[in-house]
């Protein structure tokens, strides 16, 4: 059976902590990688191309990501953070205000999980979820894990400010996000025709209605 590239690479040196030093070299690859991981997937994509598309060396990968798994979960963590506004903007909602921190949130989650590109992994790694432990383990904790993480805070802080009440802040929160992957996502998981925008702002607002008449403190 012939050797891929990545098979022949030296043994990589350990991940550096963080985001490389230079901000746009980082964004060049890590939109190189998320081409090739979304047009070959994760075991077929090449960090060979990845390096060329970049105009890096795959030394130069290998020293900031540590491996293709790695560099996966970077593409995983930098998309995630676009869509979401990472967890500075959770961090930022109003505790006075969890409806419209929750409208925020969800529209946002929303956005993210309608992505073809996001579906597009689900789609792979479920098909493949024994073969790519590794990359399935990058994409829960970039993913659904840090998203229920970050929201479960928010509630904390709501609870605290006396505006929700909520005894299990995270179970709560993975409680409001898998409102949103429902029949339209597995639509999308189908390849089936989505929900439009109306569906999708009927389905929110619903969310939002639910969650807070099972966690508002009344007035």
């Amino acid at each position: 059976m012939p050797q891929k590239d990545d098979d022949l690479a030296p043994a990589p040196p350990p991940a550096r902590r963080g985001r490389p030093r230079d901000p746009e070299r980082f964004h060049r690859i890590v939109e190189a990688a998320r081409k090739h991981f979304y047009a070959h997937g994760l075991e077929r994509a090449s960090v060979d191309a990845i390096a060329a598309e970049a105009g890096v060396s795959k030394m130069t990968i290998y020293s900031n990501f540590g491996s293709k798994d790695g560099l996966f979960e970077a593409v995983v963590q930098d998309r995630t953070e676009r869509v979401m506004g990472g967890s500075a903007g959770v961090e930022a909602m109003d505790p006075m205000q969890p409806r419209k921190a929750l409208l925020a949130v969800g529209e946002q989650f929303l956005a993210l999980t309608r992505e073809e590109h996001t579906l597009g992994k689900f789609r792979s790694l479920y098909g493949a979820a024994s073969a790519q432990p590794e990359a399935c383990r990058a994409f829960y904790r970039q993913g659904a894990d840090k998203l229920t993480g970050e929201l479960a805070a928010y509630l904390r802080r709501a609870t605290d400010a006396g505006t929700l009440k909520v005894k299990n802040p995270r179970l709560a929160a993975d409680l409001f996000l898998a409102m949103f992957l429902g029949d339209g996502h597995i639509r999308g998981l189908l390849m089936l025709e989505m929900p439009d925008a109306r569906e999708d702002k009927a389905l929110l607002r619903e969310a939002v209605r639910v969650f807070m008449a099972g966690y508002e403190v009344a007035g």
